[in-house]
């Protein structure tokens, strides 16, 4: 068997495990939490009570707090993602600088979100204690916004990893020809370079988004973990994934159980769905 045949049929099996392994874990979430979904139902995702004691749950003050807080640190992330992937992609490729901010972001990527918690906690809340103060709101330091911020700082490295990519990708033909007509380095990025490099730099933020998402420990630390809908961003809120790490060793009865568990298939669910938007889009740039 030629090693061309072998290399096809690794790659074959590799693919069936993963697809075997994603099965297996929507499956295993399925059937754990069927007690809730027999239960409630269609109810569980608009149910905006959650109430061990009496055992009536719902995920919407979640699922609110899992995109409020995915979408404002995907906000702030992007001008900073944006200009990065523009100075490491096409400013300063290939030199000493771009290696530089490379290595940083590289650093930024593995640092145990537990680090970012704390660092938020001790840092990022007591600035945000001061804002809820001059908007006379509790000053708790921990909220929405504060999750929001360490948030963003977590997924930059990861929409920067794909935007410099892409932007590395564009032919140098065509930002010559660009500059032999006259246009300036602002208008080769304006007209060029972001319109060629869009599709994967959605991509990147796509993805970012979907690690936003799913994101546990540091939003813990710092969102204030309170099961209802929060009436402004400077107030504390919990997350689908934050509620789970701290409900989930406590919880005694089935129907708790069970309905934590179908939480966490909620998340599979729409994190599933965002990495298969970003990948396609991703495939169709490159």
């Amino acid at each position: 068997m030629s090693f061309e045949k072998i290399y096809k049929r690794i790659i074959a099996i590799g693919g069936v495990l993963i697809i075997g392994l994603l099965l297996s874990i929507f499956i295993t979430l399925f059937i754990n939490s069927s007690i809730s979904i027999k239960k409630f139902g269609f109810s569980f995702l608009i149910n905006k009570t959650w109430d061990p004691v009496f055992e009536n749950f719902g995920a919407f003050p979640f699922i609110v707090g899992t995109l409020l807080t995915s979408i404002i640190s995907l906000i702030i992330s992007i001008p900073f993602s944006l200009s990065v992937s523009l100075f490491i992609g096409e400013y300063y490729k290939d030199t000493i600088f771009s290696k530089i901010f490379e290595t940083f972001i590289e650093i930024l990527a593995v640092i145990p979100s537990v680090v970012f918690g704390l660092w938020g906690l001790f840092y990022l809340a007591p600035i945000v204690r001061n804002l809820q103060i001059k908007f006379s709101l509790p000053p708790t330091g921990v909220s929405v916004f504060t999750a929001s911020l360490v948030l963003s700082i977590m997924i930059i490295p990861y929409t920067i990893s794909v935007g410099k990519e892409v932007i590395k990708l564009i032919p140098t033909d065509l930002k010559e020809a660009a500059f032999s007509f006259g246009a300036t380095h602002y208008e080769v990025i304006k007209k060029i370079i972001l319109p060629y490099a869009k599709s994967g730099i959605i991509a990147g933020f796509l993805l970012s988004f979907g690690r936003a998402i799913g994101e546990t420990m540091a939003v813990t630390m710092v969102i204030g973990n309170v099961n209802t809908i929060p009436r402004s961003i400077f107030l504390p809120g919990n997350t689908i994934a934050s509620v789970i790490a701290n409900e989930f060793l406590e919880a005694i009865t089935k129907i708790h159980i069970s309905a934590l568990i179908e939480l966490a298939l909620i998340l599979f669910v729409i994190t599933f769905i965002l990495n298969l938007i970003a990948n396609n889009i991703i495939k169709k740039v490159v």
